[in-house]
């Protein structure tokens, strides 16, 4: 089958973005062999933009990682998959809601050309119990978020990324269905600098549902404002992040850009 596609990333993690008329356009291994970053067209996934699954959304996004497998929600790819819509709707400014795994979430794209900043709501952040894991001679603590996916997230720790090598796969076995992985430093009242490794991808330049659940969990324990604005910061780049003190509700604004378009011959 001969399948097209634009390619996006949003702060360097990258997608393969594709029409579809339902989620069984593509099995893991075509997936795998689209991702690969010799031997296919290369993406930290696929994000499938299909039919909307609620009243008034504009469409519904299915994320595949790399290796195939369905997280339920991804930010970073939301934000591709908004300014995809908006670029086939010819609007440079707009407002829509997408259907996600994790629930249908409100978008807001200011467009220039192929590049647009978008903003998005992402839903409640769920505090989740801690998770202890040994390493290297120390317990390491990790507060658990779900953004209607799983993150663990550890502050402060002074362990860079060949460490994030090691524990992301390691703390990612001890759930059934694995978990993300942030590590981060705290750099002032108002700013975070994080590194992700992704289940079903590995270490990745950006997560945006983990930039939002490292800030909900910073706020809750006082390391950074509620209600305001705070700059998380990845490999990648920037993201504003936004907690709401009373109900935990995020809102995440970021750059996405159209790198190109193409046609590839999927087995």
């Amino acid at each position: 089958m001969e399948l097209r596609f634009a390619k996006y990333e949003g702060l360097g993690n990258d997608f393969l973005v594709v029409d579809a008329s339902d989620d069984r356009l593509l099995d893991a291994d075509q997936v795998s062999a689209l991702c690969d970053r010799h031997f296919g067209v290369g993406g930290d996934g696929v994000l499938l933009v299909t039919p909307p699954r609620s009243s008034g959304a504009r469409a519904s996004m299915i994320v595949l990682n790399a290796d195939g497998s369905r997280p339920e929600m991804c930010g970073n790819g939301l934000r591709c998959v908004a300014l995809e819509l908006a670029i086939k709707d010819r609007a440079a400014g707009l407002s829509f809601v997408v259907d996600t795994d994790a629930g249908p979430r409100q978008v807001a794209v200011d467009r220039s050309e192929r590049n647009a900043t978008v903003s998005v709501d992402m839903g409640r952040g769920v505090p989740e119990p801690d998770f202890v894991h040994a390493f290297n001679g120390a317990e390491l603590t990790f507060t658990r978020v779900s953004m209607g996916n799983p993150h663990a997230i550890a502050f402060d720790t002074g362990l860079a990324e060949r460490a994030l090598d090691e524990l992301g796969p390691a703390i990612s076995r001890a759930f059934p269905a694995g978990t993300n992985v942030e590590l981060v430093t705290t750099l002032g009242p108002r700013a975070l600098e994080v590194i992700v490794w992704e289940r079903g991808v590995g270490r990745t330049l950006a997560c945006g549902t983990g930039a939002c659940a490292v800030a909900v969990a910073a706020a809750r324990q006082g390391r950074v404002p509620f209600d305001e604005a705070i700059e998380v910061r990845l490999p990648g780049g920037a993201l504003h992040i936004t907690v709401a003190r009373e109900s935990l509700a995020v809102t995440m604004s970021g750059p996405a850009r159209q790198v190109f378009s193409g046609e590839v011959r999927v087995r």
